[in-house]
């Protein structure tokens, strides 16, 4: 079941560029994150609301809070920057150089959370990187 929802997400993260690079024509990059950011919590919390899973606010752990504070200021800093970069430059260059974030985040995952990282994941590592270097260049 995750990867259909990894599946998912893809998809939705390419809507998300296509629609992001024709709303932000003649829109401050700030004031269009924010406007997109509003509309991320009202769908967020509606989904909370809407499966019953409010309650579960209470037993969030104190390191849980710190971290997740933590992910969503990097989450805010991304789309400041993403939705900067899709207003200066052109969408095909931008968006594989935003998803050079899966290399980062596998060296990441196996720096922090001592995840494998085996041939394999070198050799995508190493494809993901020539890609994005073919696409831009």
């Amino acid at each position: 079941m995750w990867a259909l929802f990894a599946i998912l997400s893809a998809v939705f993260a390419a809507l998300t560029s296509i629609l992001a690079k024709v709303g932000i024509d003649g829109v401050n990059s700030n004031l269009a994150t924010a406007i997109r950011t509003v509309v991320v919590v009202f769908m967020s919390w509606g989904m909370v609301f809407l499966t019953h899973t409010q309650s579960g606010l209470a037993s969030i752990s104190r390191k849980s809070w710190i971290f997740l504070i933590l992910s969503g200021l990097a989450t805010g800093a991304s789309w400041l920057c993403y939705y900067r970069a899709l207003q200066l430059g052109p969408a095909s260059k931008v968006v594989p150089i935003d998803k050079l974030s899966v290399v980062i985040t596998l060296v990441l995952a196996f720096v922090f959370l001592h995840e494998d990282f085996t041939a394999k994941s070198l050799i995508g590592c190493a494809l993901i990187g020539a890609g994005t270097l073919l696409m831009v260049l």
